[in-house]
């Protein structure tokens, strides 16, 4: 099983939703983050007064898959994501050992 984390713009939520769900993944979840990367923030002017945003908002969706279909959804995250421009986020891929259903107890793929 794989755990992919994805950061993106949070305008391009209902793309990439919908695109993750086009492959049959029925669980994802977001939170609202803020950070920066090689853009280090920008600076915008309020009445008059320019200032540095250090932390630009993003959101971190998490989501848990099976092996193989790990590769695929990476795919269509970067599709739907892109706006090339910069800032457009970055998909991270970690190997997830287990998972357990509180519910039912189920473990493992049957769990997702």
């Amino acid at each position: 099983m794989k755990y992919i984390v994805a950061i993106i713009k949070p305008f391009k939520l209902d793309e990439v939703k919908e695109a993750v769900g086009s492959l049959g993944i029925l669980g994802l979840t977001v939170t609202e983050v803020r950070g920066f990367g090689r853009q280090k923030g920008h600076t915008e002017v309020y009445r008059g007064a320019e200032y540095a945003v250090n932390f630009v908002p993003r959101l971190k969706l998490e989501i848990a898959v099976a092996d193989d279909v790990a590769d695929r959804v990476v795919e269509v995250i970067q599709q739907a994501a892109r706006t090339d421009q910069i800032g457009d986020g970055k998909i991270f891929v970690l190997d997830l050992i287990d998972v357990v259903r509180i519910r039912t107890g189920e473990s493992g793929e049957d769990a997702l």
